[in-house]
């Protein structure tokens, strides 16, 4: 199965999940968080670089629930903002 590129605002999306979920986990250890969102470190680490810039909705949710975020949060500040509209000619 071939998977479709992804979208360069898709892996901006991923790119703003990553750096606030490393953000969100401070001084914590990637084990520490990743063992109690019931991930392995490695798919953490894939999250938080970008690697991973589509993970489950069930893996961002533990994720969230484990760093004490909103998923409404999360949506907002993962969206990219619009591009500018062209100027009029």
């Amino acid at each position: 199965m071939v998977r479709t590129p992804l979208t360069p605002e898709e892996r901006e999306r991923g790119e703003r999940l990553g750096l606030l979920l490393r953000s969100a986990r401070g001084e914590r250890s990637m084990v520490e968080i990743a063992a109690a969102a019931g991930l392995s470190a490695e798919t953490l680490r894939k999250i938080e670089t970008g690697r991973a810039p589509t993970p489950a909705f069930f893996t961002v949710a533990a994720l969230a629930r484990v760093l004490d975020l909103s998923m409404d949060e999360l949506v907002v500040l993962c969206t990219p903002a619009p591009a500018p509209a062209p100027a009029p000619v």
